[in-house]
């Protein structure tokens, strides 16, 4: 059976290190991913899905809750015989790792959580994801696209990556996105289930991020036992696209701290 989603599946599947697996952030696609594909990819497996309504996956209009992207996730990793995984994820992304989590926790043995918070959204930010929704499906994704690309990356940013950033943003289905921004509209507050996180975690913010500032990594740093935040200098809310090469380094340290349990076995199990 083919998977739902469409996914990047790169690097030896018998190699002794845990799975990597990234989830993108809202809207973009898997190619955000790709520095830590190549940076990765040689040593261990790395899984980059595009979410269903992003990217080259089918689109499913009305409402997506992050609920059904993480069972999306975990269907595919189960299609692919991936049982335990090291889990990242950027903004929406990271909401859907946080998600995750709460769904299957004992098939992750690490979490990266950049960029992004936990909090439940409050009311006036509802109100706001569903004036988007439907601005995206009147208009699409362009008008869209120009207005937040220099909060997405900072406005020093290097015109590749900014071309990259307003690419993925222009190329996704306005119909996917709006039922994105429904789903996490109905968010959960996640900031409980923080303090029950017991793998290895990091947390990443870029120094001039907007949408979800240093302070909030802070609040989920301190909220999850042991873990390591990591301010990149030089970014806004793509740190992984701005500056790979700080990112990568903190995710290094992460992977190193990250081990399988002993009776994991299988291709892709560690």
């Amino acid at each position: 059976m083919a998977p739902f989603l469409a996914y990047e599946d790169k690097g030896p599947h018998a190699a002794t290190a845990l799975p990597l697996v990234l989830i993108h952030g809202h809207p973009f696609d898997r190619t955000m991913w790709a520095p830590q594909v190549a940076a990765f990819s040689p040593d261990r497996r790395v899984i980059v899905p595009d979410l269903r309504g992003y990217g080259a996956s089918p689109v499913v209009p009305g409402t997506t809750p992050l609920s059904v992207f993480a069972e999306d996730v975990a269907a595919l990793l189960d299609e692919l015989r991936v049982p335990e995984f090291v889990l990242g994820g950027l903004s929406m992304g990271g909401q859907i790792a946080m998600e995750c989590y709460r769904l299957f926790p004992e098939r992750i043995r690490g979490l990266l959580l950049a960029d992004t918070y936990p909090a439940a959204e409050t009311p006036s930010g509802r109100m706001s994801r569903a004036a988007t929704a439907e601005r995206l499906l009147r208009e699409g994704m362009g008008g869209y696209a120009e207005e937040v690309l220099y909060r997405m990356v900072a406005p020093y940013a290097r015109p590749e990556v900014v071309a990259h950033v307003r690419r993925m943003m222009t190329g996704t289905s306005a119909e996917g996105a709006a039922a994105a921004l429904r789903g996490r509209a109905q968010r959960p507050d996640y900031r409980e289930l923080l303090t029950r996180v017991t793998v290895p975690t990091l947390v990443v913010v870029g120094e001039d991020d907007d949408f979800t500032p240093v302070g909030d990594a802070e609040a989920m740093h301190a909220a999850v036992r042991g873990s390591v935040l990591c301010v990149v200098r030089g970014a806004a809310h793509l740190p992984n696209l701005e500056r790979p090469t700080p990112f990568n380094n903190a995710l290094t340290d992460l992977l190193t701290h990250c081990t399988p349990t002993p009776d994991t076995c299988g291709p892709g199990g560690g």
